[in-house]
């Protein structure tokens, strides 16, 4: 059976937002879609806060730099996304209230739609200062293909990653700050282990765009990187903390093949009755496995004493 290919050439734009410095953010972006733009990207993805900076001391810095949805960065997103017919997905510090700002994501649409997700996970001190989001991924219908959206520390849940993929998503986009916290020698970064494990068991493209610079004593890991549904780096992958934008050209049909043999599928095989303790209902029964060891003299593990 012929497949529809549905090819779509996009971009990460890896830069150093300033924290607190919106104006000076709200240039570098507009510059990064631009630049994007010109390479032929039909999709750009920016880092997390990318119209704010990240390193915040507290909650009323942050109010300072809050933005609505409506303000003069999405509206500039909008304008270059109508011009160069481009869809954008950045991250922005969204003012929610007087007294509340959200770690969100938007995707802005050049046919005019806007789309907002705010981070449900929050990492460290975020939770000093963000009010958490409370829905799941969205996963926009756009005229290119179905796009996911999360942020970060999302990726890191692999639920919330499953949870976009059976929505429908072809590709994730997830604006990141990942913290360089090190690793051993010869090492790649976790960050993007995680993202090539949570393309390749949903068999979905990923999208991850970080960010670098040093801010307040924290350093980068530079590590954007495009995957393909097999999981395996399309672009960038590396530790790189200085300026890059990564294009690549992609076939969104792939990811809606779920077989990995004649006789698996990624989704179908799952055996959700079993799974309630995932989502914090126990499926155990009174007597754990190990209960029918201990009869011959077994002794579990530590870890598996209650």
């Amino acid at each position: 059976m012929t497949r529809t290919s549905l090819p779509l050439c996009i971009a990460c734009a890896q830069i150093a937002p300033r924290v607190g410095e919106v104006d000076y953010n709200r240039q570098l972006c507009n510059a990064a879609i631009a630049h994007a733009a010109q390479q032929g990207a039909e999709l750009v993805v920016l880092p997390e806060l990318a119209q704010s900076g990240y390193a915040f001391h507290d909650l009323d810095e942050a109010l300072e730099s809050a933005e609505g949805l409506y303000d003069q960065t999405v509206m500039g997103w909008f304008e270059l996304a109508r011009q160069h017919d481009i869809i954008v997905v950045g991250g922005l510090c969204e003012r929610l209230s007087a007294v509340e700002v959200a770690n969100s994501v938007v995707l802005v649409d050049p046919r005019g739609w806007l789309t907002c997700y705010r981070k449900a996970h929050l990492w460290d001190r975020e939770k000093l200062i963000f009010t958490p989001g409370d829905q799941p991924p969205p996963i926009v219908h756009t005229a290119k293909g179905r796009i996911g959206l999360v942020i970060c520390y999302d990726l890191e849940l692999p639920e919330w990653v499953r949870l976009a993929a059976l929505g429908g998503a072809q590709l994730l986009c997830a604006p990141v700050n990942w913290p360089d916290l090190g690793r051993p020698e010869g090492e790649r970064p976790a960050e993007i282990v995680r993202v090539q494990a949570g393309a390749a068991v949903n068999r979905m493209f990923i999208a991850a765009c970080d960010r670098h610079g040093h801010e307040r004593g924290i350093d980068w890991v530079g590590g954007s990187t495009i995957v393909d549904a097999d999981g395996f780096p399309l672009a960038g992958a590396s530790s790189l903390p200085e300026a890059q934008l990564l294009v690549t050209d992609i076939d969104l049909a792939e990811a809606d093949d779920k077989w990995i043999s004649d006789h698996n599928h990624v989704h179908q095989d799952r055996r959700p009755e079993l799974y309630g303790g995932v989502c914090g209902t126990s499926t155990q029964s009174a007597h754990p496995p190990w209960a029918h060891c201990s009869r011959t003299g077994y002794s579990p593990p530590p870890h598996h004493r209650q």
